[in-house]
């Protein structure tokens, strides 16, 4: 079995699980990548790659070609960017070890979230926040809007982050994540290769996001995210054109959380450019095939 080099393939290299923010198994998200006609499949939780074995197993026992993937969250000129990671080694020592400190800062950043919105009139939201949360030590914003729409406060989750969990909001605290260096390097020394994930979503100037690509393929970084869920036509032939410009591979994925949340469903995505060199020609070696 092998696939197409070219664009022209239903891959989805970017969603989560209920290992981190999703809220889905990884065997369910299997099935539902297979059902929506993917061909090449990643589960790609923040910071962490808990989930990796189910997801593997589950997509080769339905017949799905697999890519082992995590989304690393990344401090950069003072913004939270995340970095994919595809195709690497889920074992290895150092990867595992910088995951786990980049996860360590959590539980202390959400019970000061949940204090700030105790201020702002809402108590308990640390408490009910967890009961959202899959693995604890993955506690996010996103859970803590799952609980103020069920509780009645806001009508949908982009609700609660605008009101309350984005920066000079009552339940916003930013967090010190790990250096784009570190990123890339425990991805190369596992592997795998490392891509900017939906760079259209960041609220960089013009300089800081050129100084984000230079910086990236400096320490070695190899992909970014062209069509993704959260970018427009226009901002695909933005990245289209600065992957070209950077010499960077084209990926491609929905950034699916959960059905009733995510506006992107697995598979659901517009084609790569038949001009881009998408990041499965690089990986190839790397695919999980099934039997």
């Amino acid at each position: 079995m092998n696939l197409s080099p070219s664009g022209v393939l239903n891959a989805d290299l970017h969603c989560h699980s209920n290992v981190s923010d999703g809220t889905l198994s990884p065997e369910d998200l299997a099935a539902r990548a297979r059902a929506n006609g993917v061909q090449l499949w990643a589960l790609t939780d923040h910071d962490e790659v808990g989930g990796q074995r189910r997801a593997r197993a589950a997509a080769l026992k339905l017949g799905l070609p697999y890519l082992t993937g995590t989304e690393i969250s990344v401090t950069f000129a003072g913004e939270t960017v995340h970095i994919v990671g595809l195709g690497f080694d889920p074992d290895d020592p150092g990867l595992v070890a910088g995951l786990a400190r980049t996860r360590s800062g959590r539980q202390t950043r959400a019970l000061e979230m949940a204090e700030g919105l105790a201020r702002a009139g809402i108590p308990g939201a640390y408490e009910g926040a967890l009961k959202y949360v899959g693995n604890p030590d993955l506690i996010s914003r996103t859970h803590f809007a799952r609980f103020l729409v069920d509780i009645g406060v806001c009508r949908d989750t982009s609700e609660v982050f605008r009101k309350f969990l984005t920066e000079g909001k009552p339940g916003y605290v930013p967090h010190r994540w790990a250096s784009l260096g570190e990123a890339v390097g425990w991805i190369r020394q596992a592997g795998g290769m490392a891509i900017i994930a939906h760079p259209g979503r960041y609220k960089f100037t013009p300089n800081e996001e050129y100084a984000l690509f230079s910086e990236f393929r400096e320490h070695g970084g190899l992909g970014v995210e062209v069509v993704t869920g959260s970018h427009t036509a226009q901002d695909a032939s933005k990245y289209a054109d600065l992957a070209q410009e950077f010499g960077l591979y084209a990926s491609r994925g929905s950034d699916f959380h959960s059905p009733g949340e995510s506006h992107t469903d697995l598979g659901a995505l517009p084609y790569l450019s038949g001009t881009l060199r998408p990041v499965w020609e690089a990986l190839a070696d790397r695919i999980h095939w099934p039997a």
